[in-house]
């Protein structure tokens, strides 16, 4: 049986050492814009699982860590029934800003007729418009319908009009060659056909883009459920949860902090699955106006 005898480790090549610095310097933007994304939400986790009382010193560095704040955010609030709302008013939105917004763009991309310019440009005002500007005639006439305390006034508009998504939607579909839609024509397809068959498989990046929109947006929106759902704590969402949740608790920013993490996990997973199609969606977004 022979054996082997090691000898002293190798040095490391000085070539290494330069790649990696080579590398550090032409990613040194990237590594800087990731960290100043990443280090908020590691903050909140940090925070998340430190005890009640650390959570208000400058520690940032849990001595123990309380993984129990978790399970403790359920018992303090339903935060499952705030689930449910936030993604039933989210989905919804979503598809009637989808089946409102689609036809809309095409009209205003693809088709010819008077005064197209002008509706573009009532989009465009419209979509610059604060929210806040039409918040009091818009909570007359749905509470005249008797709909406030519930989530339709948040999700009815959705299927009649978007002025975002439009104008994201308007800006793709203008990068489709106008040659497929007229061949489209040319085999006797409609209007609605030409939109279904051929515009809409091409536009599918931005379409996920724009749903992606929507689906952040309304997830993470505050104003609308706060005017039409706040005296109705069974149609909180979770970002009126979250609010309120400090108030109840006197501001536990450990359990807050908790409830903040378990708010953006879905956005995150979401963005996760779909960033391929975000990405391209945005890129392609906005090359003609």
């Amino acid at each position: 049986m022979t054996t082997a005898v090691l000898g002293p480790p190798a040095p490391r090549r000085p070539r290494d050492w330069r790649g990696a610095l080579h590398w550090v310097a032409v990613h040194s933007l990237g590594l800087a814009l990731a960290l100043m994304f990443a280090l908020p939400i590691v903050f909140v986790l940090l925070t998340a699982v430190m005890s009640d009382g650390q959570a208000f010193t400058k520690d940032l560095w849990p001595r123990e860590w309380h993984w129990g704040n978790f399970a403790e955010v359920f018992e303090r609030a339903p935060l499952l029934e705030y689930l449910g709302n936030s993604l039933l008013y989210s989905l919804l939105a979503t598809a009637g800003m989808l089946l409102s917004s689609i036809p809309a763009a095409y009209a205003l991309a693809v088709l010819r007729w008077r005064g197209r310019n002008v509706a573009f440009l009532l989009v465009v005002g419209a979509m610059m418009l604060p929210p806040q500007v039409v918040a009091v005639p818009l909570y007359d006439t749905w509470s005249s319908l008797g709909l406030t305390g519930s989530l339709w006034p948040l999700i009815v508009p959705y299927f009649l009009f978007d002025a975002f998504s439009v104008f994201l939607l308007r800006q793709f579909f203008l990068t489709i060659p106008r040659s497929y839609v007229d061949a489209a024509r040319v085999d006797g397809c409609s209007e609605f056909q030409a939109l279904v068959r051929v515009v809409v498989p091409m536009a599918r990046p931005g379409i996920a883009a724009t749903a992606l929109f929507c689906f952040l947006y309304t997830w993470n929106d505050y104003f609308g459920p706060l005017l039409y759902t706040s005296e109705v704590p069974d149609q909180w969402t979770l970002s009126l949860a979250l609010a309120s949740f400090k108030g109840m608790h006197h501001v536990q920013w450990n359990l807050a902090m908790a409830v903040t993490l378990l708010i953006m996990l879905p956005a995150i997973v979401l963005f996760a699955f779909a960033q391929r199609s975000f990405v391209r969606g945005i890129t392609f977004t906005g090359v003609k106006g």
